[in-house]
């Protein structure tokens, strides 16, 4: 009869989101100093933001200020970034808040969500937060969604059709034919688009058709602010306006908005590395695929989801960490026994794929 009992009770039994080491926390436990350590676990931009940043940020006056909260001039600037009216976007710390706040508002309690398993596990977190049931359709073994089982699952319980697009982990895409036959169920689907820059592929425009669409997108991957928090989303204007409403006062801070000003202002220098990752990535793709124990799968996004065919992906992890490389891995049903690489610089993938043929003598 303690304090639990004033718990939701639902939370109790909440598993929650693993987020990625932070290479500070690893300085003396591993074969190389902390700035040394190679950060392929977590999906971020190696080249790091645009320039142009770290100097407006150096000089910006205000700090003491709070920002706008209504995102004015930030929705502004992000409609000429997607080509779709201001009055569509909402801004949040990270597209995680606009996916929290996006559940918080279709979601009660037995209500149902359905995801394409397996993909991004904060889908899961927020069902289980919001009290919600968990419908999986699972993919094909290429990780591809099959829609005629999407479509099947909807019920009158149905309140959110999840997709991320490409999908995280496994970087698959899922063609525009097969969201419209979705979005044709008049559920809401809400489409994440968090690495939209390196497959070049969005829904965007289509949300001024279909009032059921959301779609999100994030600053972390492509433009290398990953450390400050910014993700926006495009929703037919009723949304756009309730979510105002729900999100907390300021959610995006001042410094953000300023990196997202300068980011938009130095889009050839940002798109000029985006395409470098692309290269790379497929550099990546092939050398991981000489690899004896590893079956790489083709990636629409800035990472590369790789089974592991011989040994333990956890080994594999550990090891490569001890050397000072920190990759992602997966034990858990639909994805056992597996890593994901994030794209990093071409001496990077020297370094990873050097660690990974010792390890393959050792199997």
């Amino acid at each position: 009869m303690g304090i639990e009992r004033f718990i939701k009770p639902n939370l109790f039994a909440l598993g929650g989101y693993a987020a990625r080491t932070s290479p500070d926390t690893l300085d003396g436990k591993v074969e190389v100093a902390a700035k040394d350590i190679i950060k392929l676990d977590a999906n971020e931009n190696p080249y790091g933001c645009s320039p142009r940043v770290n100097r407006a940020l150096a000089a910006y006056p205000d700090f003491s200020v709070y920002p706008d909260t209504m995102q004015e001039e930030l929705r502004k600037e992000l409609a000429g970034y997607t080509g779709i009216g201001a009055e569509y976007i909402v801004a949040g710390s990270g597209s995680n808040q606009l996916i929290d706040l996006i559940f918080r508002l279709f979601v009660g309690q037995g209500d149902e969500v359905m995801n394409c398993a397996p993909t991004f596990d904060l889908y899961r977190f927020d069902t289980e937060m919001c009290g919600g049931k968990l419908v999986e359709v699972v993919r094909d073994s290429d990780f591809a969604v099959n829609v005629d089982k999407v479509k099947a699952a909807v019920t009158d319980r149905t309140r959110l059709i999840v997709l991320a697009n490409p999908n995280n982990p496994t970087g698959t895409l899922t063609s525009r034919k097969d969201i419209l036959e979705m979005l044709e169920t008049g559920v809401p689907v809400l489409l994440d688009e968090a690495y939209y820059e390196f497959c070049g592929e969005t829904v965007v425009p289509l949300v001024e058709r279909y009032q059921n669409l959301m779609v999100l997108r994030t600053f972390s991957k492509w433009a290398g602010l990953a450390g400050l928090r910014i993700g926006y989303g495009v929703f037919h204007p009723q949304i756009a306006d309730v979510l105002l409403k729900l999100k907390i006062p300021y959610n995006v801070n001042v410094a953000a908005l300023v990196a997202v000003r300068e980011s938009l202002k130095d889009m050839d220098y940002l798109m000029a590395r985006v395409k470098a990752i692309i290269d790379e990535r497929a550099r990546l793709f092939e050398e991981l695929g000489k690899l004896g124990f590893l079956k790489p799968f083709p990636s629409s996004a800035n990472f590369i989801y790789c089974a592991v065919l011989k040994g333990k992906a956890s080994d594999i992890w550990q090891k490569l960490e001890k050397k000072g490389i920190l990759v992602r891995y997966f034990d858990r049903p639909l994805l056992r026994n597996s890593i994901r690489v994030s794209v990093g610089k071409p001496e990077n993938t020297d370094a990873l794929i050097k660690a990974l043929k010792a390890l393959e003598k050792e199997l």
